[in-house]
């Protein structure tokens, strides 16, 4: 008999870690490694799990940044690092810093390449410099086989179009903090990507956003917030952080029409295959 009640007792722990690991928060984007931290970092992100977050991926936007989110992975079990130069960062890349960036890549706590991609919204570095660090560095992924982080603003056709080019759909990716219309994000998922979906779907003036939602479907959405910054409502203009996601969950079902349990239970599932973990 207290062989039985411990069994009981052993299966319905199981049960409940199970499904309480199926609810954790998996935030797929932010910059723990940002200044904006330093004060605070590890008492922030020792409060992650009692909040429900599993897993944070922190990405690389510079050659620095790429190096100081390694660190961040090695220092913390539950986090993992992407290594990659953001568009507006593509100056600083030769041949001796690219192959530098390939060997940080392999590193077993990188799990994507990122963030790469297009950004018109500023005239430097040019638009020619930036599509050429784009597609050697979405050329690298396909050869080491891991996912993108893709960033885009204003270069909505250009990043379609060398994505395709590059059968980028092969390794997969996410569509960071997307930002188009409806349409194209549902042929971006045709090609095998998600859709990035962080603060700015709570924002009142975000109609577009909200059809982007309501129109992928939620096995194609993962959750970012991509701290510091996009704070949802009511904290936008402050600082962000993965404590926030909730709120960002919490729309998407409104959105949706579906349970908050299971927007965190899919877009984690999706989350990790995604990044393959």
């Amino acid at each position: 008999m207290v062989l039985f009640i411990f069994s009981c007792k052993y299966i319905r722990t199981k049960i409940i870690g199970r499904i309480r690991a199926e609810r954790m928060i998996f935030e797929t984007h932010a910059h723990y490694d940002d200044e904006q931290f330093d004060t605070d970092r590890d008492e922030l992100l020792n409060a992650f799990y009692e909040n429900g977050i599993g897993y944070v991926v922190n990405v690389g936007a510079s050659l620095k940044s790429t190096q100081t989110s390694i660190a961040l992975a090695e220092q913390y079990p539950f986090v993992y690092a992407a290594a990659g130069v953001h568009p507006n960062e593509t100056a600083e890349l030769n041949e001796s810093t690219f192959e530098w960036l390939r060997k940080q890549c392999l590193h077993k706590k990188v799990a994507a390449v990122g963030e790469i991609g297009l950004d018109y919204y500023w005239d430097e570095p040019s638009h020619e410099i930036q599509k050429y660090w784009f597609e050697r560095q979405l050329v690298l992924a396909k050869e080491i086989n891991k996912p993108v982080i893709i960033h885009s603003r204003d270069a909505a056709k250009d990043t379609y179009d060398i994505l395709a080019a590059q059968d980028a759909g092969e390794i997969g990716g996410v569509i960071h903090c997307y930002s188009y219309s409806q349409e194209l994000a549902l042929m971006y998922v045709k090609m095998g990507f998600y859709i990035g979906v962080g603060g700015v779907v709570t924002f009142k003036n975000a109609k577009k956003m909200k059809e982007v939602v309501e129109a992928v479907p939620i096995e194609k959405i993962v959750l970012e917030t991509d701290s510091p910054y996009l704070a949802p409502e009511p904290n936008r203009g402050r600082r962000n952080s993965s404590l926030n996601i909730p709120r960002i969950a919490q729309e998407i079902a409104q959105i949706k029409g579906i349970s908050y349990e299971e927007v965190i239970a899919v877009t984690e599932q999706n989350a990790r295959d995604l990044y393959r973990i």
